[in-house]
């Protein structure tokens, strides 16, 4: 009896120490999430024509354009999955994977590339495994997307460590978000549950999409054209069973989230069709890229953060329509670019800084809302 009362006694001590090292841990994995995401707006402003000569002239500005592509992908997004995935698996090993990838996207900042490399591969290998353990315990068509989705970041993890061009490396980290968002949206929705024709006709799109990257060193035109040609197939099952099956949910959160989604989707499909058009010998590497990168990935991003970010932080968020504002100006900033952009490459510019001004606004909306929660008193339900 008294060793049991002993044992109470420590774990009651043990208990505030335990908690203060969970919340170190998610403020620094904050910050470097913070880091990345600035790091990349500053890379895609520079590349899209800031003259800023203070911060072209930089070493961190330097490092964060030559880098763009490798913040937003790996070190942001990557590390923001795979913190998702860490706790969902409650597993201590699964938490490396985002702080190395958080430390991969600081080291390719400070131009540190092989340290970066080694850090964004270790972080692929475990977000990998982590995915491997689920679909171990949970076979289902959501774990086998996200499990595929990993898979590609690791693939395209390794070839940055080899040193492969943009070209080869751009399908398979761009399939990893793709392919995780789908995972998640099956996961929150549950649309395969009666519809096993479906679930086939998505194993045979995202088979298509890891082939076509595949393929990209071989016949760089063919693989293109069938990385395109899925991502197109994929925005039309996207569009019919995620929104145009499901009755239209009227006001909130929820008819939010469809909107992004809807808006996603539709990008996703520009995307593809971009992408058959470089395949084809037209001119629009920026519309491809970033149609898919902003257009489809960001805006399913919106989409998702206020229901993430209560699972990452263990806070909650109080919604309203402001989140709109960020919504509706990544739209427009995109047509601007995108569209406006082909003709007057002004615009380009000008919706490129716009683009900026969407996610930076939707992450102060987004601080603000998790602010509003702790000010009305209310704590996150679930155990830390």
């Amino acid at each position: 009896m008294l060793r049991g009362l002993r044992r109470r006694v420590n774990l009651g001590k043990a208990a505030p120490s335990t908690a203060l090292r969970i919340t170190a841990f998610r403020l620094i994995l904050a910050l470097l999430i913070g880091i990345a995401l600035w790091a990349a707006i500053v890379g895609g402003l520079l590349r899209a024509g800031l003259s800023w000569a203070a911060l072209r002239d930089s070493s961190l500005g330097v490092n964060a354009e030559a880098a763009h592509a490798a913040l937003m992908l790996s070190g942001f997004l990557g590390t923001v999955i795979a913190a998702k995935r860490a706790v969902w698996v409650k597993q201590p090993w699964a938490h490396a994977a985002p702080l190395l990838s958080g430390l991969g996207g600081l080291c390719l900042l400070g131009g540190a590339s092989k340290a970066a490399a080694c850090c964004m591969l270790l972080a692929a290998l475990l977000h990998a495994l982590a995915n491997a353990w689920v679909m171990r315990r949970q076979a289902s068509y959501s774990k086998a997307a996200l499990l595929a989705g990993a898979l590609a970041w690791l693939i395209g993890n390794l070839l940055f460590s080899a040193g492969a061009d943009s070209a080869l490396l751009l399908p398979w980290w761009f399939a990893f978000p793709v392919l995780t968002i789908v995972g998640e949206r099956l996961e929150m929705t549950a649309l395969l549950r009666h519809q096993p024709l479906a679930g086939r006709s998505l194993s045979m799109i995202a088979a298509s999409l890891l082939f076509g990257a595949a393929l990209m060193p071989f016949a760089p035109r063919n693989a293109a054209l069938i990385f395109g040609i899925a991502l197109a197939a994929l925005a039309v099952w996207l569009g019919w069973f995620d929104i145009f099956s499901r009755k239209p949910l009227a006001h909130g959160l929820s008819r939010y989230i469809r909107i992004c989604c809807a808006s996603g989707y539709v990008w996703l499909g520009v995307a593809g069709l971009a992408w058959v058009g470089m395949a084809l010998g037209c001119p629009g590497r920026d519309l491809a890229l970033h149609a898919l990168g902003l257009g489809f990935i960001v805006n399913l991003l919106f989409s998702h953060a206020p229901v993430i970010l209560p699972a990452l932080a263990r806070i909650s968020i109080v919604f309203s329509d402001r989140f709109y504002l960020p919504l509706w100006l990544l739209q427009g900033s995109l047509l601007l670019r995108l569209i406006g952009g082909i003709s007057q490459p002004q615009l380009r510019f000008a919706g490129a800084c716009l683009n900026a001004a969407a996610l930076l606004l939707f992450a102060a909306l987004l601080l603000k809302a998790a602010l509003d929660w702790r000010r009305m008193g209310r704590r996150w339900p679930g155990k830390i």
